[in-house]
């Protein structure tokens, strides 16, 4: 699933989750918007942030 793809997309796809949170969208707004923005579902939006959030990648990190 998620995992499938590249590791520069899903940290891509990280960030745009984190821009759309800061930008005010709750969480579950927030991994809707981007699911339908990268064409990927809810629930790989879900791993995705899961593991940005676990090796704390940008824009965490800065």
């Amino acid at each position: 699933m998620a995992e499938a793809l590249p590791e520069e997309r899903r940290r891509d796809v990280f960030a745009a989750i984190v821009a759309a949170q800061d930008g005010g969208l709750k969480v579950a707004a927030s991994h809707k918007h981007v699911a339908a923005e990268y064409g990927i579902t809810p629930a790989q939006v879900q791993v995705i942030e899961k593991e940005g959030l676990d090796a704390q990648w940008p824009p965490l990190d800065s």
